[in-house]
């Protein structure tokens, strides 16, 4: 298994690919962040590594900062 994702959309896809039960809030949010190569804003980011954390897969890089 990969170590951390480098890119919010591999991220994103990912999740969308896992047996991750999501929300249509977070799948609406996951596609667009898969297709859009706009920056997320720290807010999403955030929503993005809790959505990674609880679906058990690895972290964004620099998710930390």
């Amino acid at each position: 298994m990969r170590e951390s994702f480098a890119l919010p959309s591999d991220a994103a896809l990912a999740l969308l690919n896992s047996d991750a039960t999501l929300t249509r809030k977070a799948g609406s949010f996951l596609g667009q962040t898969a297709v859009d190569p706009a920056p997320l804003t720290a807010a999403q980011s955030k929503w993005l590594a809790g959505l990674l954390e609880h679906a058990g897969l690895p972290p964004l890089e620099g998710g930390d900062e």
